[in-house]
């Protein structure tokens, strides 16, 4: 079992494998699985992804409250007409980022990568690096190993709980997981994948979780949006070769800190920030009476 980042590297360097390699080493003996048994597993998530982030790009999905819903086709509609700021990659991936938003607020199925209200970005992130790279299933099914590799460790040294460290612990460690496994996919090394994992943490240190009448629909699917922009571009300064000042371990050591000195307010209690505006509450108040 991994604790650190550094014992990954370690082990990585000593061993030259990948960090996809370890993880699915350490995952066979944990689970007693062959190879081909964890492969197949992690097959069956990865086509829920898939069907999640493209769900809602060409029919409007909306929320069981109605607060939500149709941002994904919007987006996608905007990319096609050809005049976007960001380009198609960008815009794609925002779309895809919704769509699983949107699924998961109308009670579809989605995979919890690493939570509910943050499970647009790494579905989004893949299918985008699968497009621009060329990339295969069997690239993608090894890139999730890794993005659950780093994302262990953000559990266990600190949080992935927007209720526990605000929306930086989820939306920051999904992008940081999908940063990571994006580098290993376009053959960085393992250093650059722990700098993006570090940039993209890094980008959004302190961001709180304030949902609108408690529910993970909004913001959240705009951070899903942003938050697959934040992994991409995490990735390519990382393969730029873009060094993070901070080790990993300490950026996430800092997020757990500043996670626990955000006010009750900002932890998903949706008792501040844009909960607690005369919109949010006025929103509020017609969902939950």
């Amino acid at each position: 079992m991994f604790n650190k980042a550094e014992e990954i590297l370690e082990v990585c360097k000593l061993e030259n494998k990948s960090i996809s390699d370890i993880i699915i080493e350490k995952e066979i003996e944990h689970l007693g699985l062959t190879r081909q048994q964890l492969i197949e597993k992690m097959r069956e998530s990865l086509e829920v992804m898939k069907h999640s982030a493209t769900e809602a790009l060409e029919k409007e999905v909306k929320s069981v409250s109605g607060l939500t819903g149709g941002n994904s086709k919007k987006i996608e509609d905007y990319k096609k007409k050809g005049k976007t700021l960001s380009g198609d990659l960008i815009n794609s991936a925002m779309a895809k980022a919704f769509s699983t938003s949107e699924v998961n607020a109308s009670m579809g199925k989605i995979v919890a990568a690493p939570t509910a209200g943050a499970s647009g970005i790494l579905p989004s992130a893949f299918l985008s690096a699968k497009e621009k790279l060329n990339l295969s299933d069997d690239d993608l099914i090894k890139g999730l190993f890794t993005a659950g590799g780093v994302g262990e460790i953000i559990a266990k040294n600190a949080t992935i709980s927007g209720a526990e460290g605000g929306c930086q612990a989820e939306c920051g460690s999904a992008a940081a997981m999908a940063a990571a496994a994006i580098v290993e996919m376009a053959g960085g090394s393992v250093e650059d994948s722990f700098n993006a994992a570090s940039f993209a943490l890094t980008n959004i240190m302190g961001l709180v979780c304030d949902p609108i009448a408690g529910l993970v629909e909004y913001p959240c699917a705009l951070r899903n949006a942003s938050g697959v922009v934040n992994a991409l571009i995490s990735a390519d300064m990382a393969l730029a070769k873009v060094e993070s000042l901070v080790p990993f371990d300490e950026v996430v050591e800092a997020m757990y800190k500043v996670g626990k000195a955000l006010p009750e307010s900002l932890r998903e209690t949706a008792l501040g920030g844009l909960a607690a505006t005369p919109t949010g509450k006025r929103c509020s108040k017609k969902i939950l009476g």
